[in-house]
């Protein structure tokens, strides 16, 4: 049976480990979006690809820009849009950047309670620093109106590149995450 002296000491441990956990805890990266409060997209029926959205001369640019205008074709037409190779409404363009980054972790401190049959104990335990570097990714989707030749929306996400971040499965996650605000057209 634990004292009540003991059961103050459990809560405010928890109390300690949940705000712990909280301080640590990060959110995933949320996509950026802009729109041109102006623009009426119920007017804009079609879509196709503006100029400068390709890659350079080797395959695996070729591939990637493949991947993504797939990702975006397919996410423009879940939301009501017809591709078309010549006339669109709306040009649509990318682009990609990457950055080197530096994950800074300081010292952690960890602090725990314990009891077993009539004994109370605790410990302390203080983590060395880290830092590690990373590769940080950046889609930025560009929707430009081509009769008044005016960007009218515009979708950025960036995030952590892992070694599947080039797959087909994760450039369609990326792009339906940076598109999420991309309004859908009004059904016919």
């Amino acid at each position: 049976m634990r004292t009540p002296s003991q059961r103050r000491a459990w809560q405010g441990l928890l109390l300690i480990a949940v705000a712990a956990l909280a301080g640590c805890a990060s959110a995933p990266p949320q996509p950026e979006s802009m729109r041109d409060p102006a623009a009426d997209f119920a007017a804009y029926p079609t879509f196709g690809w503006g100029s400068g959205a390709t890659g350079s001369a080797d395959e695996p640019v070729r591939l990637l820009d493949r991947n993504i205008r797939a990702a975006i074709a397919a996410e423009m037409k879940r939301r009501g849009y017809v591709e078309v190779a010549e006339g669109a409404a709306l040009l649509m363009h990318y682009e990609t950047a990457s950055a080197e980054k530096i994950e800074n972790n300081p010292v952690r401190v960890g602090v725990g309670m314990g009891s077993w049959g009539g004994s109370f104990g605790g410990s302390v335990n203080v983590g060395s620093p880290s830092v590690r570097n990373y590769r940080e990714g950046t889609l930025v989707i560009h929707a430009v109106d081509a009769a008044r030749k005016a960007e009218v929306w515009q979708g950025r996400i960036s995030g952590r590149i892992a070694k599947d971040s080039l797959e087909p499965a994760a450039i369609n996650a990326a792009v339906a995450t940076a598109m999420r605000d991309f309004p859908a057209r009004p059904a016919p």
